[in-house]
């Protein structure tokens, strides 16, 4: 219960600090960015490669050709994103290459993280995941 509490304390500390970084980023786009991010891990948790991949950058697609080889890269090197058993969307902040969501996930293995989501705005208006960084979620707590 004491984790618990610091970490919706850090949560409450962090939406304080960001308010003047997210007004940068509509709350409509904060929502399809969201969603965007919601829609890939549920593809990954069905084992929908094509699903998944299609929630990608441009540069992504062309990095990983297609959509087997995307969904390889993402279980071994994301495996908690891949089976994620639980999600929760932190911080949002326009960094250099433009908006940049954290979202607490618990992996399959039951380790939380949080993921650091990359995202980039296509022409069209619709946003697509341009990377992700994973770090331990103990750094929020220290």
């Amino acid at each position: 219960m004491r984790i618990v509490r610091t970490i919706l304390g850090c949560v409450f500390v962090m939406l304080i600090a960001i308010a003047p970084a997210r007004a940068q980023v509509s709350d409509a786009d904060v929502g399809a960015i969201r969603g965007v991010i919601s829609e890939q891990i549920d593809a990954f948790r069905a084992g929908d490669a094509v699903r998944a991949f299609s929630y990608a950058s441009p540069a992504i697609r062309n990095q990983f050709r297609d959509p087997g080889t995307f969904m390889d890269m993402v279980r071994t090197g994301y495996a908690p994103v891949y089976r994620a058993t639980a999600t929760e969307f932190l911080e949002i902040r326009y960094g250099r290459r433009g908006p940049e969501q954290d979202v607490y996930i618990v992996g399959a293995d039951g380790k939380p993280v949080i993921a650091r989501y990359f995202m980039q705005q296509q022409s069209d208006g619709t946003w697509r995941i341009n990377g992700v960084v994973l770090r331990d979620a103990k750094d929020l707590v220290t």
